[in-house]
């Protein structure tokens, strides 16, 4: 699992983070007290029936970020973090 304890988060973890506006999927790759830090990032704006994307890791819309570039989420807008035990989505659709 990528949490560690209540207030941090494993770095080199697959995520699913759910923010106040869209989520993402990423590599987990620094963690401060006010970002999260993904590489090969993708921001989901439609995962379709929630708890069937969790378990098959099929998702409606992504947007992958190119080149794998890393983007850094603001820790003040997450609603949760969850493991991602699926390959990380790195096709447009």
């Amino acid at each position: 699992m990528a949490i560690k304890t209540k207030s941090e988060i494993e770095i080199s973890g697959d995520v699913f983070i759910r923010t106040v506006t869209f989520s993402y999927t990423g590599t987990v790759t620094a963690v401060s007290d006010d970002w999260i830090a993904l590489a090969d990032a993708a921001v989901i704006y439609d995962t379709g029936r929630f708890a069937d994307a969790m378990k098959s890791g099929e998702l409606s819309e992504v947007e992958p970020y190119p080149n794998g570039q890393t983007v850094l989420i603001a820790r003040g807008g997450i609603i949760d973090v969850t493991e991602w035990p699926h390959d990380l989505p790195r096709t447009q659709k």
